[in-house]
């Protein structure tokens, strides 16, 4: 309460009228601050005018808002389109120098625009892609990025931004999305209920010796990844015998979930891409014997 006091001390001495501009707001949807900000002139803790312009890529943010800050923001929504193809062209033609003469091919900056613009029109991530293309080229000592170094770094690009979403997070959130991975990688099926996801999860932490948290523990982890992009959870009717409950599905490769989190050490006795499937087969043959010895 004290920062929020000094703050308002600062706007009476000095401003009439303030614009704020917070980058990523979708971060800040579940706290006070916005609460605070929206409503500071209205409780009289400032005469000063405050405005805020909120910036985020996630559209479906506004969501999860509180209805008392959704409501005293009164706000209009500006949308910016991602980069298409063309406009991708002219971004990374101005990178062009990074690379030495006769590296870039002539359909190099084409094809690595066309895939980000396929997928997500992320003009960072395009250039992710053309750096990591390089680096792999430089790496075989190879004298010009082809197109199988640009496929190649597209999935490398992907890894590394799923690493970096992740790197924040506690063992318990990369053990919850490896578990709905290896679940989409060895099933038949690309969404499954906490249920599902929760008793993978306990398998995963009984192999790498962590102390699972409770389903409700897990359900949380999961919410937050939602709330970073990395899954969708949709609510769905199970009708009378089951209720409702949530179904969770990968917005990203989930091979790349796979590798993202082997990079973690502490997780490296978790079966890699090759053992999954003899890893689900064997749970399910152990499953199957219990069953039937209790039966």
């Amino acid at each position: 309460m004290e920062y929020y006091q000094h703050i308002w001390r600062i706007l009476d001495t000095h401003l009439d009228s303030i614009l704020l501009i917070l980058d990523e707001i979708d971060k800040l949807a579940s706290s006070n601050i916005l609460m605070q900000l929206s409503r500071a002139r209205e409780a009289g803790k400032t005469d000063c005018y405050i405005g805020i312009i909120g910036i985020s890529n996630k559209i479906q943010y506004k969501e999860q808002l509180d209805e008392r800050i959704d409501s005293s923001f009164g706000h209009r929504e500006l949308f910016f389109h991602p980069y298409d193809a063309e406009q991708l062209k002219e971004i990374m033609r101005n990178r062009t120098d990074a690379f030495q003469p006769g590296v870039l091919g002539s359909g190099t900056i084409e094809l690595c625009a066309a895939l980000a613009a396929k997928k997500h029109g992320d003009a960072r991530k395009a250039i992710d892609i053309l750096k990591e293309a390089g680096e792999l080229a430089r790496r075989n000592d190879d004298e010009a990025i082809t197109d199988q170094h640009i496929k190649q770094a597209q999935n490398v690009a992907e890894i590394n931004r799923v690493e970096e979403l992740t790197s924040g997070g506690t063992i318990h959130a990369k053990l919850a999305l490896y578990s709905l991975a290896s679940l989409i990688i060895t099933g038949s099926k690309e969404s499954f209920s906490t249920r599902d996801v929760y008793e993978r999860y306990e398998q995963m932490c009984e192999l790498v010796g962590y102390d699972a948290v409770t389903e409700n523990g897990l359900y949380k982890q999961l919410k937050e990844q939602a709330f970073l992009g990395i899954i969708e959870s949709t609510k769905t009717g199970g009708g009378r015998s089951q209720g409702s409950y949530l179904l969770h599905r990968l917005v990203t490769n989930p091979k790349h979930i796979i590798k993202a989190v082997h990079r973690d050490s502490s997780l490296d006795t978790l079966p890699s891409l090759g053992d999954l499937q003899d890893f689900s087969t064997i749970t399910n043959e152990s499953s199957q014997a219990t069953l039937d010895s209790s039966s």
